[in-house]
């Protein structure tokens, strides 16, 4: 997987292309208004915010956790992305860079609280045990939050299916990679996954059906008192997200949990779904 992201995001990559959350003003907003929330709740409660970055990329919403007043550690398997960060953040001690080539420094280290994945967890193939790591390294009145994760695929309608594919080749045609994005589609409908392909391997979602949203809030119940979960629709193409905002079903999924329980504390959390 180390190999495949380097490959995929070598130097000169170009993170929002393909990205929703950057590239749309609306998404790319909702993310930052709840980072915002996010540290100012954990400031308000414990008078300071640390926070563990997964995947931060080139920074995009690294630059919104510091100006939040936290104090960031980012993590990167790819390794031009994190001489990309540390040049970025060069200036700054707020913003600790860590080469996390095999995805255990996240998972290490001292007390946490706060832990944000944004567009990460659909990249690790034991997500749910990544998470639960995650969380025993955040503090009692800490948080955690992902966003930008695909629908878990048995749960969604065929129509939502539908217009989801439909949407990504219509992307693919306008950046003229039609073959590329057909190659990589006909595999996946075969159900034929290429482990040396990055198309095929970093976007590991395509492989296990997308990510289990009810299962990792479940697991968030469990040890924090309040956890929210969004749906909401998002695709590469402007147009199309645009419409899809307005009446396509949700493909993409957020979570966000906040203060986090003592150890001894018994479950019961209260869930908020919003759509």
């Amino acid at each position: 997987m180390r190999e495949l992201q380097e490959r995929g995001h070598d130097v000169g990559h170009d993170y929002a292309k393909g990205s929703p959350h950057i590239r749309h003003h609306k998404v790319r907003e909702r993310v930052v208004s709840h980072l915002h929330s996010l540290v100012g709740d954990v400031i308000e409660r414990k008078g300071e915010c640390r926070v563990l970055e997964l995947g931060a990329g080139h920074g995009t919403f690294t630059d919104h956790l510091v100006a939040a007043g936290a104090e960031v550690e980012v993590t990167e398997m790819s390794g031009p992305s994190v001489r990309m960060l540390q040049h970025r953040f060069r200036h700054t001690t707020k913003v600790t860079v860590v080469h996390d080539r095999d995805g255990e420094a996240a998972c290490s280290g001292g007390p946490l609280d706060a832990v944000v994945c944004i567009s990460v967890l659909h990249h690790i193939p034991d997500y749910m045990h990544t998470v639960q790591r995650l969380i025993e390294r955040i503090v009692p009145g800490g948080a955690f939050l992902s966003f930008q994760d695909p629908l878990w695929y048995p749960r969604r309608s065929k129509t939502s299916m539908r217009l989801d594919r439909t949407a990504y080749m219509l992307w693919r045609v306008g950046q003229g990679q039609l073959r590329r994005g057909l190659a990589t589609r006909i595999r996946r409908l075969r159900g034929v996954y290429d482990e040396t392909n990055e198309a095929d391997m970093v976007e590991y979602h395509v492989v296990r059906n997308g990510v289990d949203e009810e299962a990792l809030r479940e697991l968030l119940d469990s040890s924090f008192e309040k956890v929210e979960l969004h749906r909401y629709w998002s695709t590469q193409s402007s147009s199309l997200q645009s419409v899809g905002e307005l009446v396509f079903p949700p493909t993409t999924f957020g979570l966000i949990a906040n203060n986090r329980r003592p150890l001894s504390s018994s479950v019961g959390a209260t869930c908020q779904t919003s759509d």
